[in-house]
């Protein structure tokens, strides 16, 4: 997500911080390469010339050419107005005061929206709330028998009728079933289409007319870039959304439709699908989000996965271990396994400031998988104490693993340089090594 915008503002970024001062020459040199890397990530262009206008308006203002750090003053002033452009702060579904709170969700077929429903009922049953999905695709071949497959995933309650062709009428029985049995939300999964049509606008106006819901949001495919934006044009204008899903940005490197379609459309994007499981979808934070695209990285959502992936008592557990020397390869898998809950190392990487340099790199997910082949194929005696890990040990468990001997001997090298630096760090000798590797 944003890696190629993301490499291309970081270069243009570091020139401007090379001149010592701010001139209209060296600005608009900037801005003609900002205003490219925006067109390659397939942001709107009318969104990229009120952009580019707007930073070089303040960029030449007398604060800037005053400032003692110019350049930095210049990417202070874009990181501003990126985050401007999507939005101001998070935007998550409210929960209204009355319940239950009817969320409609609305879009193109293919969009994601059966899959968007169960992820947002796995986000708010982790809140404690209690809801139900309503089946209103009564169009589209198996539309219902996957959303009642995820609705058991969740699990959530689910409505539906086989036998019935009047949506409008389902999804208001469906809506009696929550307020009887008291559910906090309920979210209505309606028929989407291959593009935009008057029967479907109609549909899915009639039932809004209908059920009044507190949340209309529009759920678009971020791979499809301009298309995505356009839909959020149309929808807004013809159905009124009150906000915006963005799904499969993690299969999209420009990212050009989440830098646009707040300023097209004038809805927020409330949430980014990042991934096919149900807990892959993240609250949109314009400001962290420019903050990654700008390369400065994203502590905070970083913060959010570790403490969601890592249990504190464990985590505690091996603190004490660690300073204890008492750190086993039967430790270490733990760790391993829930630094993968936290998601792809690529993101995590991306997220790690000074390191979003490194977004883009070849990292093998399938090398985590080695590893934790290998240290199962070792008894629990051999885990405790690898010093007994000796030649003929060694051909076993790369057998047992389906590795070979050398990714055992990368493995066994590897932990002992772990224990090594933690013998470092408990002597305070830290410091100097760092000095060492740093200065070579």
């Amino acid at each position: 997500m944003f890696s190629e915008l993301t490499e291309k503002l970081e270069g243009v970024l570091k020139r401007i911080r090379g001149h010592g001062k701010i001139t209209e020459q060296n600005i608009s040199e900037a801005l003609k390469d900002v205003r490219l890397a925006l067109l390659e990530a397939d942001v709107n262009y009318k969104v990229v010339k009120q952009f580019t206008e707007a930073v070089k308006v303040k960029a030449l203002g007398k604060e800037v050419l005053r400032s003692i750090t110019p350049g930095q003053h210049f990417v202070r002033i874009v990181f501003d107005e990126l985050r401007a452009l999507m939005g101001e702060g998070a935007n998550e579904i409210p929960f209204a005061a009355e319940p239950p709170t009817v969320i409609l969700l609305a879009g193109l077929q293919g969009s994601g929206k059966t899959t968007v429903a169960a992820k947002l009922a796995r986000r708010f049953r982790n809140k404690g709330k209690k809801g139900i999905l309503i089946a209103a695709d009564i169009y589209r071949p198996a539309a219902v028998e996957q959303l009642e497959t995820l609705a058991q995933a969740v699990p959530v309650e689910i409505y539906y009728e086989k036998d019935s062709d009047k949506v409008v009428e389902i999804v208001d029985r469906g809506l009696e079933v929550a307020r009887q049995r008291l559910f906090d939300y309920a979210i209505v999964d309606t028929a989407g289409r291959l593009h935009i049509d008057d029967a479907m606008m109609d549909e899915v106006r009639q039932i809004k007319l209908r059920i009044k819901p507190h949340e209309t949001i529009l759920v678009a495919d971020g791979m499809t870039g301009q298309d995505a934006v356009s839909v959020a044009s149309k929808f807004s204008e013809t159905l009124g959304i009150d906000g915006v899903i963005l799904t499969k940005m993690d299969g999209d490197e420009r990212g050009g439709a989440a830098l646009s379609i707040k300023a097209v459309s004038g809805a927020p994007i409330r949430y980014i699908g990042v991934g096919e499981k149900l807990d892959a979808l993240e609250v949109f934070h314009p400001e962290r989000m420019a903050s990654r695209i700008l390369g400065m990285g994203d502590v905070l959502t970083l913060v959010e996965k570790a403490e969601a992936a890592i249990d504190a008592k464990e985590a505690e557990r091996l603190q004490k271990k660690l300073l204890k020397e008492t750190f086993t390869l039967e430790d270490f898998l733990v760790q391993i396994k829930q630094i993968k809950r936290m998601g792809p190392l690529e993101d995590i990487i991306g997220m790690i400031p000074g390191l979003s340099k490194l977004r883009g790199i070849d990292v093998d997910e399938k090398a985590v998988g080695r590893v934790e082949a290998i240290i199962n194929s070792m008894t629990r005696e051999e885990r405790i104490n690898p010093d007994i890990i000796d030649g003929s040990r060694r051909r076993r468990i790369a057998a047992g693993s389906g590795t070979r001997v050398q990714d055992v001997n990368r493995l066994l090298k590897d932990f002992q340089q772990v224990r090594k630096l933690i013998k470092q760090m408990k002597k305070g000798k830290l410091g100097g090594m760092l000095r060492s590797m740093l200065t070579g």
